[in-house]
């Protein structure tokens, strides 16, 4: 008898500790979303002209100018509340275009930025936002001598012509300001996860004389400023927790 009655009242409370459980998981899930940013993953490209050291290079045949592009890569972070946007990231950034038995030049960066942004549509299902923020950029430019001619020898035997078919370095930084727009599009079947588009303008607040590839001061060294279009595919999801 005893043990019908404890077997009863066990029935009666493993449904209400495990209800208490599910809405302690759905009140933790609702918290974590209301304060976890969502994840984002860029793909793009960027364009920017340095025209003070372009024409330096320019007045040296044997290297090539930088181009005016570059992909890109970004990681970082987003989060929506209220409407009013906040967003934070890291990107990378190359020309590509670097050869290093060739005559060619590549410029690559390494960029951290923070935004601020409102939604201008109450939509579930389409976000357009304007952005605008502030950053950090740090650029290396690298060019390449054509050595096919260089006699192995010669390298072999000579410091100085060691020396000579190394690539020249040079390094700049920058405290940039950014002014843009994008828009994301959520899915009903897929609401954790979001695809949309950036797009705008990076400029820098003052120009910057380019430096040695140890960072050194170099007298008469071109200065140049970051005056720079982007655009980037943006890729953005919950953090795995939060996605059941």
């Amino acid at each position: 008898m005893k043990l019908i009655i404890f077997s009863f009242f066990l029935a009666i409370a493993l449904p209400s500790v495990a209800q208490r459980e599910n809405d302690h998981h759905s009140y933790s899930k609702e918290k974590m979303a209301r304060y976890l940013p969502s994840f984002t993953r860029s793909l793009g490209g960027s364009f920017q002209q340095f025209k003070g050291l372009n024409a330096r290079v320019a007045n040296s045949p044997q290297y090539e100018n930088l181009k005016d592009y570059a992909a890109t890569l970004g990681l970082g972070w987003m989060k929506e509340k209220d409407r009013l946007i906040s967003d934070m990231g890291i990107t990378l950034g190359s020309s590509m275009s670097g050869h290093r038995n060739e005559k060619s030049s590549t410029i690559r960066y390494i960029g951290f930025n923070a935004n601020a942004g409102y939604d201008v549509l109450k939509n579930e299902k389409i976000t357009l936002y304007p952005l605008a923020g502030i950053g950090f950029q740090a650029y290396q430019a690298i060019f390449h001598k054509d050595i096919s001619g260089v006699n192995f020898d010669d390298v072999l035997l000579s410091p100085a012509v060691q020396n000579s078919i190394n690539p020249v370095k040079f390094n700049n930084h920058f405290w940039v300001y950014r002014a843009g727009a994008g828009v994301s599009f959520t899915s009903p079947k897929y609401p954790s996860s979001s695809i949309g588009l950036q797009a705008g303008y990076t400029g820098s607040f003052q120009k910057k004389a380019w430096r040695s590839k140890e960072n050194q001061s170099l007298r008469n060294a071109p200065k140049d400023r970051v005056s720079q279009f982007y655009v980037s595919l943006i890729l953005t999801s919950k953090p795995w927790m939060m996605m059941k």
